[in-house]
């Protein structure tokens, strides 16, 4: 008779890996392709709406000084656009609400992303509360704000 296999009840659930849907969007940000043009195209990337944020929060010249609050609501909407199609995809990956989502597997990376960009644009935008639960959303996946945040440089 052959046991049967026992399931690590504490083990919790395993990482969710999204699937690579849109590698042409991060072949057309590495040759310097507009992301609002990327975003149009592929409205489901997470990455494209991440990065449209991420640019939003840096301001024109890079330096992200105070992004006054047009700019603060515009990547807080690019962002939260990017945080949605990203819950969307985890759920169609058999995400639960739960568990790890590794920073180091590329195609989670967009939806991290859209994650940080919207905790710190609701920060700007005085959604204080927002901004922590997103922060902290971070480090319930397994990685933390500071881990996110390199990938971008």
């Amino acid at each position: 008779m052959s046991p049967q296999p026992i399931d690590d009840l504490l083990a919790g659930p395993p990482p969710t890996q999204l699937p690579d849907d849109h590698p042409q969007v991060r072949e057309g940000l590495d040759t310097g392709e507009d992301p609002a043009r990327l975003a149009a195209d592929h409205p489901a990337s997470t990455l494209a709406w991440a990065v449209l944020a991420e640019q939003t929060l840096a301001g024109p010249d890079g330096s992200g000084d105070d992004p006054g609050t047009a700019r603060a609501v515009t990547a807080y909407a690019y962002a939260r656009t990017g945080y949605h199609r990203g819950l969307d995809a985890l759920r169609r990956a058999g995400w639960r609400g739960q568990g790890p989502i590794p920073a180091d597997h590329e195609p989670n990376q967009g939806f991290l992303r859209a994650l940080l960009a919207l905790s710190l644009a609701a920060g700007l935008v005085g959604e204080d509360d927002e901004a922590e639960r997103c922060a902290q959303f971070l480090r319930d996946s397994g990685t933390s704000p500071d881990e996110v945040a390199r990938l971008v440089e």
